[in-house]
């Protein structure tokens, strides 16, 4: 099942911060595809090339997420 997932804060490019407070949302079978999705989603937004290493030290936060399991 596929869930939507956000994120929201630093991206950094090698080790150098290029945007504060980034915005991207995305919809992913799990987490760890939600950030590979929204790493590639800011590399096409600003026009950065693939082998760009692009790293979101933040936290990617789970939409609609309830205790019971239902979004």
């Amino acid at each position: 099942m596929e869930h939507y997932y956000i994120y929201k804060g630093l991206v950094m490019e090698f080790d150098r911060c290029i945007a504060n407070n980034w915005y991207g949302k995305t919809k992913a079978p799990s987490e760890a595809k939600a950030r590979s999705n929204l790493t590639y989603q800011f590399k096409k937004q600003l026009g950065k090339l693939p082998r760009t290493k692009i790293n979101l030290p933040g936290k990617i936060i789970l939409e609609g997420a309830s205790d019971n399991g239902d979004t």
